[in-house]
């Protein structure tokens, strides 16, 4: 996987749909990290399991949350209606697997969703307790964070986190 081509293709596009308040160094490289930490940029149906997309969302707590919650819930339905698919978790999740754009956009509003600001985009720790907070994955894998999330802080331009 190459991350500029992520970058270029999906991201970029992505955010270009929402404010651009969403738009920052912090939210690229957590997107990216995320997208490493989930699927490796290569399944966009969870091995194993439910999730869909590049970013791993469920139609429970990911897509119905994005849908619902009061800070993402009008930028979802813009979101929806430009990559025309219906405001809803049943219709959103399946377009999920196929359409990394809409993945992406429900991504940055998952993240957006969270009360507290972005880590820096060298906060590793902080990071990973976001990505903890708003994802909550069933089987964290915290040893590959580090290497993953300094991956996306070089790929988004930032500092290189040091990998312990």
């Amino acid at each position: 996987m190459d991350l500029d081509v992520i970058t270029r293709t999906v991201i970029n596009p992505a955010l270009a749909l929402l404010s651009a308040g969403m738009d920052s160094p912090e939210a690229r490289v957590m997107l990216l990290a995320i997208g490493l930490q989930e699927s490796r940029f290569l399944h966009r149906r969870q091995i194993g399991g439910p999730a869909r997309g590049l970013w791993q969302f469920e139609q429970g707590g990911g897509v119905r949350g994005v849908l619902a919650h009061p800070a993402s819930r009008d930028a979802a339905q813009r979101i929806c209606a430009a990559c025309r698919v219906a405001p809803a978790a049943a219709s959103v999740y399946p377009v999920l697997e196929t359409d990394d754009v809409l993945a992406c956009a429900f991504a940055r509003l998952l993240l957006w969703t969270d009360a507290k600001r972005l880590p820096s985009v060298d906060d590793s720790s902080g990071a990973w307790s976001l990505y903890l907070r708003t994802w909550r994955p069933g089987k964290p894998h915290p040893q590959t964070w580090p290497a993953l999330h300094a991956q996306a802080t070089a790929a988004a331009g930032g500092r290189r986190a040091r990998v312990a």
